[in-house]
């Protein structure tokens, strides 16, 4: 049998696919030791030729399937340099890749399924012939130019008579359809490739007439950035190859990845071109392992990272999960593996819809139906066992006659058509679409006897290819326009293990970029098989998340996923996690004490209802009343002496006034209204200005009774024509211009205070004006001072009937009340701050009444004997203070 697969028909397919990989039949166990032992001493002669130290790799016992992957980037002349080795023992360490040859089935399954359509191709058949790729190196060729030139090989010369030879299929490795795409687009020979979209092979001008079938990841690094969100993981490492299209694909993942604040924890791109890229791998072990960085984004396909796998499942990852861009070949695992895995692949793979009856198409397959694919007869004897004998021919002697490849296990071998195979089909159809257009497009049908004469050549179906669209026979919108191809949807995989090397690829989510945005990805976590010893979830996070009550704070010099947890300042709240700021809380609302949710504050304010309010509102009233008791007293022993001899008058006026300073302090109580602001302030202004200027009026009285001695002098014409009562409204006149000055300018107004006291918003006057607030404070301040000033300067005076000491007295009380009252009231806030207004007007009231008024109602009512003047004139001792006491009684009795 010639070493290729073969089918006859009018127009020829030809195919180059990597059907043979470097590996060991380990069916039987004493035989696969003896060819590992011998292919180690074999690949070890290799290493040396290419001056590397086969030590480093006995050391770390690695498996003898990553030494024969390691052989690949070899070149093929240092094998050539072996001259004891025996060719059919360099045959044995090929071993059959039974998941590519798939890819023989489905283009045996779309030719023969268009051979069959009467719609297409009026009566011309499809056939093909498909080829071995042999390792890296010149062999490549071998079988290219055979289809070109003949057997001999000759560029630009052709011993055939006829090519029939339309299309080139290439694939799945990228770097093979490059490699062969370069000498075929010297003809523009139509290459088809049907591996992954590689953007080194979309450059028009270094091939031409080269197609690639699988659709562009544009939109692989959302998906897989999708499934990161989706998990919470957002501290990865990255791993592609070092080529062109892995650096566009890590440039596409870090900037979709920075967009969704996800971090890089590390990134390493490999080089397939020289062997020094395994110990580059070597030396990242402890990096691929950092214990924060749970999952692995690796980009590459089978042929480029077919090595990384070996390290993955033995020596590199343990409990990672690692996010893959394409359905690696998993059958190069041991078999020694047991139940599970040392990580979880998570694969993306195009989304395809299985093709009708292909599945049944494979059941159906036998060497006998096909006799001219030497592959298949590899692959049924490696199968079945189907001859005993050691001979150079293979018999089908003892084969099971019912034998079907759907005996073979599902890891093995797959019933179900792959995305490399559906490729293929769309492929043929493609070509079968192209040519229909051509022979659409000749002027007349020719016979069958001249159809030889007019096949279609390819540089005919090179120029129908250009704008080529259609719709697949399951509905696919097949297009070959780089700049039109559609995004694909991606299917979601996850491998679950089972003892014996056996696996099975579950579907475990899927990701759409056409479905609206938040709904894109579909994920079945409990479909998920997660690594050896792992019962949850795994966690990729640099920082733990910052939970509710905290804001992240970036790490200098680290990345932004790399963060601390800040507690919120007060005021300020994070009802979610990872949140870069807090948010402060309204004036109306407060933060909880965990700093999570704003809470609307309770109106506060000084009610009657309070305890302190109560008490102060009832001192009020009783002072008030006590006041109102000493009034009566004073009317009721108006006639007596004491009343007479401190101008009647006067106290009346100062006891009214102390009566309304005392109610006055009932307005700062309760809830505060425009109204109670401007009589707050107003009414404590003018009746304090009352009390205070009679207060003076009093001293001044005192002091020129004392000082008018002789009744020629000026003094005694003002003591007698009451002079000292105008004190009083002028003093209230000046003090109501203020008070009329400050509402005109800026008034009290209600205001609030959302910062004093926590959890409450307290409602108080604003003073509006704080300057007006302090000049009639002052105001009040410099009265007082004077009578103090006069009282202080008469206190040496005869003591009988003179109050000039109380009168001092009772200054030093108010003055001390409202000096106190000033650091004090501002230190204060809320309530407190209105509680110490409130007591500094009733302390000031209570010592006026107290100092001036306690002694007169204490002679009043329990020595009445001394309130007269006969009692008093019995108990001094000096002429003198008789003639003064005459004297005041007889001015004030003339008065009165």
């Amino acid at each position: 049998m010639k070493h290729r697969a073969h089918m006859d028909g009018d127009v020829m397919i030809t195919g180059f696919f990597p059907l043979y990989t470097l590996g060991i039949d380990h069916s039987h166990s004493h035989a696969s030791r003896q060819e590992e032992n011998k292919m180690i001493a074999l690949l070890g002669t290799i290493l040396l030729v290419d001056n590397l130290d086969v030590f480093i790799f006995s050391t770390l016992k690695v498996s003898c399937h990553v030494l024969l992957t390691y052989t690949d980037s070899i070149e093929e002349s240092a094998v050539m340099e072996m001259g004891n080795t025996p060719p059919q023992f360099l045959c044995s360490l090929c071993r059959l890749n039974f998941k590519n040859y798939q890819c023989v089935l489905a283009l045996t399954f779309a030719i023969e399924e268009i051979n069959k359509n009467p719609d297409l191709l009026y009566n011309l058949t499809l056939g093909y012939d498909i080829y071995d790729v042999h390792f890296r190196g010149w062999k490549m060729f071998k079988n290219l130019f055979t289809c070109l030139f003949g057997k001999y090989k000759i560029p630009n010369y052709s011993c055939m008579r006829e090519n029939r030879s339309i299309a080139v299929l290439t694939g799945p490795s990228g770097k093979i359809s490059d490699q062969i795409g370069t000498l075929l687009g010297l003809y523009r020979f139509p290459q088809f490739t049907f591996g992954p979209f590689d953007h080194a092979l979309s450059d028009h001008n270094k091939f031409p007439a080269l197609y690639q079938m699988a659709p562009k990841d544009t939109s692989i690094a959302t998906a897989m950035v999708s499934l990161l969100l989706h998990f919470s993981w957002n501290w990865v490492g990255l791993l592609t190859t070092q080529d062109e299209h892995g650096a566009w694909v890590l440039a596409e993942l870090k900037e979709e990845m920075a967009k969704n604040r996800v971090c890089v924890a590390y990134e390493l791109m490999i080089s397939t071109q020289d062997a020094s890229h395994i110990f580059k791998l070597m030396a990242v072990h402890n990096e691929i392992n950092l214990p924060s960085a749970s999952v692995l984004i690796i980009y590459g396909d089978n042929d480029s990272l077919i090595f990384l796998m070996a390290f993955i499942e033995q020596i590199f990852i343990y409990g990672k999960v690692c996010v893959m861009n394409s359905q690696w070949d998993f059958t190069l695992k041991r078999k020694y593996f047991m139940l599970g895995s040392l990580h979880v692949p998570l694969i993306f793979t195009h989304h395809h819809v299985g093709v009708f009856g292909f599945t049944d198409f494979v059941k159906t397959v036998k060497p006998s139906k096909y006799p001219e694919d030497i592959f298949l007869a590899r692959l049924w004897f490696l199968s079945f066992n189907c001859s005993d004998s050691v001979s150079d021919c293979v018999t089908w002697d003892n084969c099971p006659h019912n034998a079907s490849l759907d005996w073979l296990p599902g890891h093995i071998f797959e019933m179900t058509m792959s995305g490399d195979s559906y490729n293929i089909y769309n492929t043929v159809y493609t070509v079968a679409q192209a040519l229909h257009e051509m022979l659409l497009h000749q002027k007349e049908v020719q016979s069958v006897g001249n159809r030889k004469g007019s096949l279609p050549s390819s540089a005919q179906l090179y120029t129908f290819l250009k704008n080529i669209q259609f719709y697949s026979t399951i509905g696919d919108n097949v297009i070959w326009d780089r700049k039109r191809k559609l995004e694909p949807d991606y299917d979601i995989l996850n491998i679950w293990n089972f003892p014996e090397g056996l696996q099975l690829e579950v579907k475990v989510g899927r990701f759409s970029p056409y479905a609206p945005h938040g709904n894109q990805l579909s994920f079945s976590e409990d479909m998920v098989e997660w690594a050896i010893g792992t019962t949850e979830t795994p966690h990729s996070v640099c920082s733990e998340s910052c939970g509710p009550g905290f804001r992240k704070s970036s790490q200098e010099g680290k990345a932004a996923c790399c963060f601390d947890c800040t507690p919120c300042i007060e005021n300020e709240i994070a009802n979610g996690t990872d949140m870069e700021q807090c948010v402060k809380c309204p004036d109306h609302q407060y933060a909880n004490i965990q700093r999570t949710q704003c809470l609307l504050r309770a109106a506060s304010f000084l009610a009657f209802g309070d305890p302190l309010g109560m008490c102060l509102a009832c001192m009020a009233l009783c002072f008030s009343m006590l006041t109102a008791v000493v009034l009566g007293m004073f009317v009721k022993h108006q006639d007596t002496a004491i009343v007479k001899a401190n101008n009647r008058a006067l106290s009346y006026i100062l006891l009214i006034s102390l009566i309304f300073c005392f109610l006055c302090s009932l307005l700062f109580l309760g809830h505060p209204n425009a109204v109670t602001c401007i009589l707050q302030q107003i009414t404590f202004g003018v009746v304090f200005t009352v009390a205070v200027s009679t207060v003076l009026a009093k001293t001044v009285t005192v002091v020129l009774a004392f000082k008018a001695t002789s009744p020629g002098r000026r003094m005694r014409w003002l003591l007698v024509s009451g002079a000292s009562n105008f004190i009083i409204p002028i003093c209230t006149l000046i003090q109501v211009t203020l008070c009329g000055l400050w509402l005109g300018t800026s008034p009290p107004f209600v205001d609030t205070d959302a910062h004093s006291e926590h959890g409450h918003i307290i409602i108080l006057c604003n003073k509006g004006s704080l300057a007006a607030f302090y000049c009639v404070l002052g105001y009040l301040g410099f009265l007082a001072l004077a009578s103090f000033t006069m009282a202080f300067l008469a206190r040496n005076l005869p003591d009988t009937f003179n109050e000039a000491k109380f009168l001092t007295f009772s200054m030093l009380v108010f003055c001390s009340v409202w000096l106190t009252f000033l650091p004090v009231y501002h230190s204060a806030k809320g309530k407190v701050m209105v509680a110490v207004e409130v007591f500094s007007i009733l302390a000031s009231s209570a010592g006026l009444l107290g100092c001036i008024f306690a002694t007169k109602c204490y002679i009043m009512l329990l020595m009445p004997n001394r309130n007269s003047l006969h009692g008093f004139r019995e108990k001094s001792h000096s002429k003198t203070n008789i003639l003064k006491i005459k004297h005041i009684g007889l001015i004030n009795i003339q008065k009165f």
